[in-house]
């Protein structure tokens, strides 16, 4: 191994593959009240420029050989740091597109790099059934190795197959138990089930081991964080979700899923001004649809309506941008034209479009909202059994279920879904929380 090379194993070993770091960008501005330092005094190692290095002098050694299996590999899992960096899918594209010259290169198995490579750009990319496919594939080629059992629980999951999913993650843990990888993807599946606590634990547990690596590092130290507040949330603990969202970002301060979700923690807080700041900040760095539709609303709530309006004409632009677009940011442009009562129609045929091929329970839960917006009630009750199959405990659809069932003139049940999600998380949304309580009150 030459000098070069050594220092890019060095680079690889510092980059998670969870979370992202946006290090090249402004400087977030700072919180509405000082972050605590998290009690972790190891050294967390630098990333900022590492990704964009590493990239181009990949990308010379594949332009003067591009049969340069090693280089091909390498870039394709750079590629798709960048996009955890910077969010710009066209690195998606990249990913795919190299994983594919690498596999032309040699046969899959023979290059079990290249097959890993591409299962994960096919989920990055929504593609859950190609990358299920191709983690299968790996696993056969090398059945005592985790990688292929991760990226294939992870599509099982994005594809409503959970037992599958689960039996994958159980070898994951079989293999690797303990790690950041296998405490998150079993929390995830706690959460989903509705078990808040075993999932906060796991969490907790995978923030331990992100804190404890050999080479700790940014990343993946403030993507537990943001899981873990992120449970808490869900749990209408509003003061540990804003903890651990603090702590994120002190640890990555354009950390911008955790700064979006201070703003979000901030909004149930009733510091609306507070709540705007965080989210002009996370949409600066990251215009994710979810986030900038989540800033109209507050706009909306606090009197600015061309703010709002702005806002909302940016989620549809963003959402129709290209076609990769189109399919990462379905599901989102969906519930927003639902949450809104725009375009009805086009929303539920999103969402059942998308169903038919990813049939997990928020999928389903996307459905039976859009439906019930368009006045398709029978649809939106079925869909709605399919969301809740597995106890999530989430009040967003725990009200969807309340106000289909309200409309079904099950007046019980939609009292029982609405006090739940009074009782569990009463400000799950400024913009939908106050008809959650209207409703019930009625």
């Amino acid at each position: 191994m030459t000098i070069r090379w050594a220092a890019f194993a060095a680079v690889g070993l510092w980059l998670s593959v969870f979370g992202t770091a946006a290090c090249h960008r402004k400087p977030a501005a700072p919180v509405t009240a000082a972050p605590q330092t998290p009690a972790d005094s190891a050294p967390i190692a630098p990333v900022s420029g590492t990704s964009m290095t590493a990239v181009r002098f990949l990308e010379d050694r594949v332009k003067s050989d591009p049969d340069d299996l090693v280089a091909l590999n390498k870039l394709a899992n750079y590629y798709l740091q960048l996009y955890r960096e910077t969010y710009n899918a066209k690195y998606l594209e990249l990913a795919l597109r190299s994983a594919h010259a690498s596999l032309n290169v040699l046969a899959p198995e023979q290059n079990l790099a290249g097959l890993d490579a591409l299962a994960q750009a096919e989920y990055a990319t929504h593609d859950f059934n190609s990358a299920r496919n191709h983690a299968t594939e790996l696993i056969e080629y090398q059945p005592g190795k985790v990688a292929g059992y991760l990226v294939l629980g992870d599509a099982l999951l994005e594809l409503g197959d959970y037992s599958k999913a689960t039996a994958a993650y159980e070898k994951v843990e079989e293999l690797d138990h303990g790690t950041v990888a296998s405490e998150t993807r079993l929390a995830r599946l706690a959460f989903l089930r509705g078990d808040l606590a075993t999932a906060q634990r796991r969490y907790a547990a995978a923030l331990a081991q992100a804190k404890a690596a050999l080479v700790p590092t940014a990343e993946s130290i403030a993507w537990c964080y943001w899981q873990s507040g992120e449970t808490a949330f869900q749990a209408g603990d509003y003061a540990a979700a804003e903890q651990d969202d603090r702590d994120a970002l002190a640890v990555s301060p354009n950390y911008v899923r955790a700064m979006a979700s201070l703003g979000r923690v901030r909004a149930a807080l009733a510091d609306r001004a507070g709540a705007i700041e965080q989210y002009e900040h996370a949409v600066r760095i990251m215009p994710d649809p979810l986030f900038v539709a989540a800033l109209g609303d507050l706009y909306k709530l606090a009197d600015r309506a061309k703010d709002a309006t702005r806002q909302y004409a940016l989620v549809e632009q963003i959402g129709r941008l290209n076609e990769l677009n189109g399919v990462l940011y379905n599901r989102q442009l969906a519930l927003f034209y639902a949450d809104h009562d725009l375009k009805l129609d086009e929303a539920y045929a999103k969402a059942a479009k998308e169903y038919a091929v990813r049939r997990d329970v928020y999928g389903a839960d996307a459905v039976a909202w859009t439906a019930f917006k368009a006045g398709k009630l029978t649809e939106a009750q079925t869909a709605m059994n399919e969301a809740l199959r597995l106890g999530t405990k989430d009040a967003r659809m725990l009200y969807h279920a309340g106000m289909i069932a309200r409309a079904a003139g099950n007046r019980s049940g939609a009292h029982d879904y609405l006090a739940r999600v009074l009782a569990l998380n009463p400000q799950f949304d400024p913009l939908l929380a106050p008809f959650a309580v209207k409703a019930a009150a009625e």
